[in-house]
């Protein structure tokens, strides 16, 4: 089958999930389909490093988390009439998703920039292990900000608001997040198809020759791992929003490692491998979450069959294609 045909069944599939559910009067089902949506962003964020780039980060929760913290100290701010700054101007915070997602963009892009200027001084298992030490050094931070809630995180009591659209009504707040999914995986799509795209995939794969031919391979991953910080820093916000609720469990190591799976699920770098694996990991944490506390174990036997029979993940077993490039 056409991957094409499957990427257009999965997003559909998503779409009609959350319709179906809202004209049936189960709110529930909808909430579940728009956390979906943002998890499968997040997983397009890391796909971009990982997939076309290479890139094995287990600390892009880190940029998660910056983006969940960022809505929540301009929230926080602005519900509360208590400005974050007063020189050299007031600023007192702001309810504007767009506002925040801009700011959430911003801010997990410059940390991207700066913690990929040091990561990508290493490579392989160093690499690894340096982006999982700047995530735990986040993770620890916002344990210690008790100005924004310390460890028992910070809430957020109303939704914040997007202009021309209630937000506290689910199937509209699942249409944003849909409508941002769809907008990321084009630019991933545009991406991989670009110069940048292609050469980014030729320094994943023989770094020497890409050198040869005169281009730095690191400066390549440093803009597609900025790239992938900033999606997933949306991805955060978004997902602060849902919940009305941030917390360090935002920058825990084990978020970064659950992107992953989405990934290696649904197939690294390929379009959709995110929505595929995201939507799975959603189904089996409400299906066998209920059965079992330890339903980790049912996933990590269906990671261990994927990884040992289906190298392309669950696309690249309905395409029969196991490599994406």
């Amino acid at each position: 089958m056409p991957e094409r045909w499957i990427n257009a069944a999965l997003l559909g599939g998503l779409g009609a999930v959350a319709i179906w559910a809202s004209l049936a009067g189960q709110p529930f089902t909808v909430t579940l389909a728009t956390k979906v949506a943002i998890l499968a962003l997040a997983g397009v964020g890391l796909n971009i490093a990982l997939g076309l780039g290479g890139l094995v980060s287990l600390g892009h929760a880190a940029f998660f988390g910056i983006g969940g913290y960022a809505m929540g100290v301009l929230a926080s701010h602005a519900q509360v009439y208590d400005p974050i700054f007063t020189w050299p101007f007031l600023f007192e915070g702001s309810k504007s998703m767009p506002v925040i997602w801009i700011f959430a963009i911003l801010a997990s892009a410059l940390a991207a920039w700066a913690i990929g200027r040091i990561s990508l001084r290493t490579s392989g298992v160093y690499f690894i292990m340096i982006t999982l030490a700047f995530g735990q050094m986040l993770y620890y931070l916002a344990i210690s900000w008790p100005a924004y809630g310390g460890e028992d995180g910070l809430p957020i009591y109303l939704r914040n608001g997007f202009p021309g659209l209630d937000t506290l009504d689910p199937i509209q707040f699942f249409a944003i997040c849909f409508a941002i999914l769809l907008i990321a995986l084009f630019v991933m799509a545009r991406i991989a198809a670009s110069p940048f795209g292609l050469a980014l995939n030729a320094a994943r794969q023989a770094p020497a020759r890409v050198m040869a031919a005169g281009i730095d391979p690191d400066r390549l991953r440093l803009r597609a791992f900025v790239v992938s910080g900033a999606i997933t820093g949306l991805a955060g916000a978004l997902y602060a929003d849902l919940n009305r609720f941030v917390s360090p469990t935002m920058f825990s190591w084990q978020l970064s490692g659950e992107i992953i799976v989405f990934i290696i699920l649904g197939g690294v770098g390929r379009l959709c491998g995110p929505v595929a694996g995201a939507a799975l990991f959603v189904l089996l944490e409400r299906w066998l979450g209920g059965l079992s506390e330890y339903w980790h174990i049912f996933l990590g036997l269906l990671l261990l069959a994927v990884v040992l029979a289906g190298r392309g993940g669950i696309v690249g077993l309905l395409s029969r294609k196991t490599s994406h490039g």
